[in-house]
């Protein structure tokens, strides 16, 4: 009879196994001795529907270049060269910088100007060998290979760099991923971090990849660990935060989603965690993410707000949960009904808007949201992470997930149901008042009647600046970090 050590060792026995397989299979990358399911590389007419950035439509694209196109060009080169002209004397506090970042950088230019947001080449000159050697490690020790060998199959996959299985792109994600796990076992591996990791590696190498990434995570610019650690308290403030703000300058539209239960972690989940990847095209999510960068965080919150403002008249006249999520889910990836410059101009209009109201920022962050242990000492995992045992149970941290969000959807029901009356139209001018700055509690000021006698009256208009702006419950079933981020 198999005793309970036998059985221990024969599972981290298998672990061990699969670990070296899966990690073999990516050594030999393309070759043709690699083992290949025919499902994982799906045909496709590579010529006429890849667009600029390597993904794959279902239509062929025009044959010959309209006027615009070729007038879009020209404008391009030229602005390539005034970049190339900026990183000789770069200045971060530049104005000039701020508004060609806002005015789109140039494809060609995203990788110098994505490296030095991110200072990259600080990092690696700082951290020699470094990264081989967390690769290494997690080639011994990585207790997340399987799950990232299924994220990385799933990254992507309309893009031409990771459409093939084991392509150079799909191993440089693996390897990335799989290094992080090990460089900060206090985080591990969160599937959100397959979509940042994958569209920084579209603009650079492997290494710098995975050091874009770790800026991404600890600086406090950015802060994505507590995005991905469990528990997701950067997530919560933000939520919190983007219920606050709807609650005082879109009271319509937030008691539309209220009526039909429409949390917003059920809308926003890809907005927060990957910066709005997936959700609205591809083109428009570079140019967010080019302003993400440069600004920080803050962007994330006025780029959820400016999607609400410029789409709340579609949105108030879908009457039921499932459609209003399909809605931001998936209709505005596919045709998001604005150009990509009108869509910035009215996300730079509504930072300001917010930064005058002093709403652009939320509540400062707890401790728990960064790092609290070295990054790069390895740490080797116990017994249950080696053999990948499940817990049959959530967690207390995953129980107060829960908790929270529905919490804080009982705050918004009080919210609206104690508020007499609502603007029949938001689309002009919404009069609100704003607590005094230090005031950050997003909890109390949901749970009064009214948060007016603290306040001053402010005036928040978007058309003032030639704008035309046309449940938790769920979360019960979904509380893990993997399952949350396929909302």
């Amino acid at each position: 009879m198999m005793t309970m050590d036998d059985e221990q060792e024969a599972l981290l026995k298998r672990a061990t196994e699969e670990r070296e397989m899966i990690f073999n299979r990516y050594a030999l990358g393309l070759d043709p001795k690699n083992e290949v399911d025919p499902w994982e590389n799906p045909t496709f007419e590579l010529y006429h529907v890849t667009d600029k950035y390597g993904f794959i439509h279902d239509s062929r694209l025009p044959d010959i270049r309209d006027s615009q196109e070729v007038q879009r060009t020209k404008i391009e080169l030229e602005r390539d060269k005034k970049w190339m002209k900026m990183f000789t004397s770069w200045n971060i506090h530049n104005e000039k910088l701020r508004k060609r970042v806002f005015k789109g950088i140039p494809d060609r230019m995203r990788w110098p100007a994505w490296k030095k947001f991110l200072n990259v080449d600080e990092s690696i000159a700082a951290n020699k060998d470094t990264y081989s050697r967390m690769l290494s490690l997690a080639r011994k020790y990585s207790t997340e290979v399987r799950q990232i060998d299924s994220d990385v199959n799933r990254q992507f996959r309309d893009n031409h760099a990771y459409r093939q299985r084991y392509s150079v792109k799909q191993c440089s994600l693996f390897n990335v991923l799989n290094a992080y796990s090990i460089y900060n076992p206090e985080l591990g591996y969160c599937q959100g971090m397959a979509c940042v990791a994958g569209v920084l590696l579209l603009y650079m190498q492997e290494e710098e990849a995975f050091w874009a990434l770790n800026t991404l995570i600890v600086d406090k610019k950015f802060a994505m660990h507590g995005l991905f650690i469990e528990g997701f308290p950067k997530l919560q403030r933000f939520l919190e935060h983007h219920d606050r703000i709807m609650s005082k300058i879109m009271r319509k539209l937030h008691q539309h989603f209220v009526k039909n239960n429409v949390d917003a972690i059920l809308y926003s989940i890809k907005w927060f965690f990957v910066v709005f990847v997936e959700r609205i095209p591809f083109s428009l999510s570079l140019r967010v993410w080019d302003i993400f960068l440069f600004e920080g965080d803050r962007v994330i919150t006025a780029m959820a707000i400016t999607i609400l403002y410029l789409h709340k008249h579609e949105l108030l006249r879908l009457k039921d949960m499932d459609s209003i999520i399909e809605y931001l889910q998936v209709k505005l990836h596919k045709n998001f009904g604005y150009n990509d410059d009108y869509v910035v101009e009215a996300l730079e209009r509504v930072m300001k808007k917010l930064k005058d109201l002093k709403l652009d920022v939320p509540p400062p962050p707890k401790t728990n949201e960064f790092p609290t242990k070295p990054l790069g000492q390895f740490i080797e995992a116990d017994i249950e992470k080696k053999i990948g045992r499940r817990r049959s149970e959530y967690t207390d941290t995953e129980k107060q997930v829960i908790n929270d969000v529905i919490s804080r959807q009982e705050q918004n029901a009080i919210e609206v149901q104690s508020t007499v009356s609502y603007e029949t139209s938001e689309c002009a001018t919404v009069t609100l008042n704003v607590p005094p700055e230090d005031t950050h509690s997003i909890r109390s000021s949901l749970a009064g009647t009214s948060v007016a006698s603290h306040g001053s009256s402010e005036t928040f208009s978007l058309e003032d600046n030639n704008i035309h702006l046309k449940t938790a419950n769920a979360l019960q079933n979904t509380p893990q970090r993997e399952l949350l981020m396929s909302t």
